[in-house]
């Protein structure tokens, strides 16, 4: 693969390092104003770092956009003569429809939006993915990209409001779960780093074993809760308080939110 990633920030620098760690490419340009910020780049076999945006286009055939959204009206507008069928545009700006890239560089091109939440500096996104087409290897191309540094799952497009708060919104989330578990685990004995760390690895272990078996929430809290056992008390009394039913509402009220900003945009 020939691949451009266009405004190497902090998020192309995530995927960059995915890229370069998986060696899944055949040449990775990287684009930047100030390339002085890529130097940790330039070592690396088959990476080009460069402050031009065409010659990144013209060289390559699969392009991430991970600038802000202010910037990428006139990046698109930059690039778009020298966009040719073969490119496969992946954007992952908040925002930006499909179809209001389409409309920006005219014709018809390859787009994908690609959503990574900011575990992905840490090799653990989940990215969702939408994309105008039904070509298996464009979309396999972005969710190679992607996989690198998580999981992936395609959606469709009008389903990336939603995703936004379950998965991007949803980091915010489960830190304040996590909080909320240290400050408990204070409260009964523990200094502040020995909770937090037992906060933070209980959960990824309640996570993994999700992801391993596959299994229904409920069936793992059925393997620890006992008749009139600790574990049923504490849960009927989370639930008594709200617990389930003030992070779904929390959640919604996030949905609605952002479709109220995403209107205020439009």
């Amino acid at each position: 693969m020939k691949i451009a990633i266009i405004g190497t920030g902090n998020l192309g620098k995530s995927i960059a390092k995915g890229l370069v760690q998986e060696d899944t490419f055949e040449s990775l340009y990287l684009t930047k104003r100030n390339i002085k910020a890529l130097a940790g780049f330039t070592d690396q076999k088959g990476v080009i770092v460069t402050d031009n945006n065409i010659e990144a286009v013209k060289n390559t055939n699969i392009l991430v956009f991970a600038v802000q959204p202010k910037q990428l009206t006139k990046i698109l507008n930059e690039i778009k003569d020298e966009l040719t069928k073969d490119h496969v545009l992946i954007s992952t700006i908040t925002g930006f429809s499909i179809q209001k890239i389409q409309e920006l560089i005219g014709g018809h091109h390859t787009i994908i939006r690609a959503m990574p939440n900011t575990a992905i500096a840490v090799g653990k996104s989940m990215t969702c993915i939408a994309s105008n087409t039904n070509d298996v290897a464009s979309i396999a191309i972005a969710e190679a990209i992607f996989k690198t540094l998580g999981h992936t799952l395609h959606i469709e497009e009008h389903l990336m409001q939603a995703a936004t708060v379950v998965c991007a919104s949803g980091i915010a989330f489960w830190m304040r779960l996590i909080r909320a578990t240290t400050q408990a685990a204070i409260q009964l004995g523990f200094d502040t780093k020995e909770a937090q760390e037992l906060a933070m690895f209980t959960s990824q272990g309640a996570a993994s074993l999700l992801i391993a078996s596959g299994n229904h929430p409920e069936q793992e809290i059925d393997k620890v809760t006992t008749p009139k056992g600790c574990t049923i008390e504490g849960l009927n009394h989370m639930e008594h308080k709200g617990l389930s039913s003030s992070l779904i509402q929390g959640m919604v009220a996030s949905f609605d939110k952002i479709n109220t900003i995403k209107k205020e945009q439009i």
